[in-house]
């Protein structure tokens, strides 16, 4: 047979177009499509609804904190001001007093607990304390006080001839008082609170804003102690006639846990308040610690302010909101859809402002409007919020057309598709 060039040539051809037909077309047909791209919406452009928290006022002055109290007791820190080093705190070391000496020896829940009889060292404080203008409660040589009428004038009357009377009872000295309170304070995770005696008078009773809001946290966990807070009035049948003296702005929806005047702390005050947040929540417990203010004025407008800031920032915001859109989905073809979010998140910000949000899409080539294609994270104060995502329009298969003029996306998608 005679070969011939021409014939070889069309036989080659016609190989090539089978080829095509039964090869390049099926598979152009039947691959798989590329993947949307996905372009997020930045904050800018409104990825994010959420809404901006009400600030909480603090004053500058000195140092302050103001803590949420957590379902457990905890005290969780909403925000701080002024000084974080270490300051003097005045009398409101007596709550160190009270919790270290209850460590070993707490109140009984169903009575007064022991007798303290009142000897010379006591009556000589009562006397020595008076002369100096600091704070006391009568005591008489022989009297005996329970230990909880004892505590009542530690926290209510803010005594400082009853400190030293209930760390001598429980301790035996003055000195082996202090060196326990340290040593307590470091087991509980007290790194900056320091006490050098039982009534706070030494300057040398130091600690931050924040340390005393969990001091006081745990003084309310402990019902006896939070009863006596509570119902400063009410006393068992023979107790002791406590005056509440730390008691201020009560009508302000505050309970002072302490209050003092010092020269070396100036102003100390710790407090408490409730506030309502989300709709349908119960109250929740607030606790406000300040030292080093100058005045009581400067103290009364300072607190009131804090109050009403904290009940603004406690106010749910939106963080997120059905129907917006974070972003954008768009084939290679030209569909394209917006990514939206399918719930409503809101949230008590108490002062900080929600996080960015973080958006996960999952893989997909073609879906119907309405299908939900991922999902929106924000992380705020309490913990994250999330809502699906869903598409708003449908992204649809391009046809036999667009697949057979793009080979290059097809083949590109196959090969990503075998390394998945």
């Amino acid at each position: 047979m005679n070969f011939r060039p021409g014939r070889f040539v069309g036989i080659t051809l016609g190989a090539v177009a089978i080829l095509a037909v039964g090869v390049y077309g099926p598979a152009m047909l039947l691959g798989p499509l590329p993947e949307p791209s996905v372009r997020l919406a930045t904050s800018e452009g409104g990825s994010s609804d959420a809404g901006a928290a009400a600030p909480i006022a603090l004053p500058e002055t000195g140092a302050s904190a103001l803590a949420l109290v957590s379902d457990e007791g905890d005290a969780e820190v909403l925000a701080v001001a002024g000084d974080t080093e270490p300051l003097p705190i005045g009398g409101a070391v007596k709550l160190v007093t009270v919790l270290a000496t209850l460590e070993s020896l707490p109140l009984p829940a169903d009575g007064d607990g022991p007798g303290l009889r009142i000897g010379p060292a006591d009556y000589t404080d009562y006397l020595r304390y008076q002369a100096e203008g600091s704070r006391t409660l009568q005591v008489s040589p022989g009297d005996t006080w329970s230990e909880r009428d004892v505590v009542r004038a530690v926290l209510l009357a803010s005594s400082n001839n009853h400190a030293d009377t209930l760390v001598r009872w429980a301790f035996g000295s003055i000195d082996a008082y202090v060196t326990a309170a340290n040593d307590w304070l470091a087991e509980q995770g007290f790194t900056a609170t320091r006490v050098a005696d039982a009534t706070g008078l030494s300057g040398d009773n130091v600690g931050t804003a924040e340390e005393l809001t969990r001091l006081a946290a745990l003084v309310l966990d402990d019902p006896e102690l939070a009863e006596i807070y509570e119902a400063p009035d009410s006393a068992t049948l023979g107790a002791r006639d406590v005056p509440d003296v730390v008691d201020r702005l009560g009508d302000e929806g505050v309970r002072a846990i302490a209050r003092s005047y010092t020269d070396q702390a100036g102003v100390s005050f710790i407090y408490s308040t409730t506030v309502t947040g989300v709709e349908g929540e119960e109250p929740r417990r607030v606790i406000g610690a300040m030292t080093l203010i100058p005045d009581y004025d400067t103290l009364d407008a300072a607190v009131v302010q804090t109050k009403e800031s904290v009940s603004a920032a406690a106010q749910p915001i939106s963080v997120i909101t059905a129907g917006t859109s974070y972003g954008l989905v768009e084939s290679a073809w030209g569909d394209s859809a917006e990514l939206i979010a399918t719930a409503d998140r809101t949230d008590a910000a108490w002062g900080s402002d929600p996080g960015e949000a973080s958006v996960t899409v999952e893989r997909f080539t073609t879906a119907p409007a309405g299908r939900v294609v991922g999902s929106v994270v924000v992380s705020t104060a309490d913990g994250d919020l999330a809502s699906e995502l869903e598409l708003s329009s449908g992204i649809g298969d391009p046809g036999p057309l667009w697949r057979l003029a793009n080979p290059v996306a097809l083949i590109s998608a196959f090969v990503a598709d075998q390394s998945s």
